[in-house]
């Protein structure tokens, strides 16, 4: 006799028993090689063997804000530098839309073809408001994350300057130290910031689409100046002739810019993501770029003067956190900042009176 319950349509059958699938051994065991985190020596030595998963965690380790990783992450990179600075730089820029993802994939499938190894530190712009980032371009980048001889690594932009991430610079030095010769770092959008990813890298690429506009509007000058070429993206189907046309415009205006330091002339060109056609030129113009400034050495100058330049940075970087971090800044800073909006102080006067105080 059928119970009330299994009279209702809306009772739950007992069905087939289920076996236990996961073993909690195994569990575990998972669980515990999480915790033991690698030594410095092991991940130095997995890294030098070409370890992708070893760089991958040299890098979380280099990129976290924890004070107990920093010591790791110092003897991470000290090691990983004699082996690093063998490979040429690409920084690829351009505003939201431009198809910056799809570029780098079939750049970077056209270069891995030849033979190089790439390494694209994608870096996702970080929300001001909530702080997260999507992170997805292994997911835009499909084909290029399953070939073994590229590496990717999305990052989130956080605050720093560019939408660059903050450890961009040691992320590298680990990419070159596990035998990575090409590094391509993507970045957030265009602005005036961009000048921090134009430090990092040897070649400045600032990526275009035609028919969104007057073609030259909205460019700031410094974004075009630091440019050592122009590529008008998209350029299939309906969109060739604009293309071609804003290739004309912008080989004109480059031509208006001063001379560069470095003896090249810059130059725009088409090509198109989808149907691959110019990814072969861009990569021809690129390594005549470095044909050149390896011949009449403004390579190393530039890579010296960078050096220095994040040097000083990292000493700006360092100093601001601290001075934020110190007891007694953070037990006035608050009262200064209330002062200051109720006119009750200047925001000069305030900012005298903590930095008198941290210097004391």
């Amino acid at each position: 006799m059928k119970t009330p319950k299994q009279n209702s349509a809306l009772h739950e059958k007992e069905g087939v028993p289920q076996p236990e699938t996961l073993n909690q051994v195994s569990i575990q065991n998972v669980i515990q090689k999480r915790k033991n985190q690698p030594s410095a020596q092991e991940l130095i030595e997995r890294i030098l063997a070409k370890d992708k998963v070893a760089l991958s965690r040299a890098i979380t380790l280099v990129e976290s804000t924890n004070t107990k990783h920093l010591e790791k992450a110092t003897t991470l990179i000290q090691a990983c530098l004699p082996h690093a600075n063998k490979s040429i730089r690409i920084g690829i820029t351009g505003v939201p839309g431009v198809g910056k993802s799809t570029f780098i994939e079939a750049f970077g499938k056209h270069l891995t073809s030849l033979g190089r190894k790439v390494a694209v530190l994608a870096v996702d712009p970080s929300s001001t408001i909530s702080h997260g980032s999507i992170l997805g371009d292994k997911t835009r980048m499909e084909e290029l994350v399953k070939d073994e001889n590229a590496f990717i690594r999305p990052s989130a932009s956080g605050e720093t300057l560019g939408g660059v991430a903050r450890k961009t610079r040691e992320t590298i030095i680990l990419c070159e130290a596990c035998g990575f010769d090409t590094i391509i770092i993507e970045t957030v959008g265009v602005g005036q910031s961009e000048t921090a990813v134009h430090s990092m890298v040897d070649f400045f690429l600032l990526l275009k689409i035609s028919g969104a506009g007057d073609e030259l509007q909205g460019i700031k000058r410094g974004i075009m100046e630091m440019a050592d070429a122009i590529v008008i993206n998209k350029a299939d189907g309906d969109n060739i002739a604009k293309a071609k046309l804003a290739k004309t415009e912008f080989n004109r205006a480059l031509h208006l810019f001063p001379a560069k330091q470095s003896g090249w002339t810059p130059t725009a060109a088409t090509c198109s993501s989808y149907t691959k056609e110019g990814i072969d030129a861009v990569w021809k113009t690129i390594s005549a770029y470095f044909e050149l400034v390896k011949s009449n050495h403004y390579f190393e100058e530039k890579r010296q003067n960078q050096n220095q330049f994040w040097m000083m940075e990292t000493i700006n970087e360092q100093l601001k956190s601290n001075f934020y971090n110190h007891p007694k800044i953070k037990k006035i800073l608050d009262y200064n900042k209330l002062a200051v909006a109720t006119n009750k102080k200047t925001p000069f006067s305030a900012a005298l009176e903590l930095l008198s105080t941290y210097f004391k």
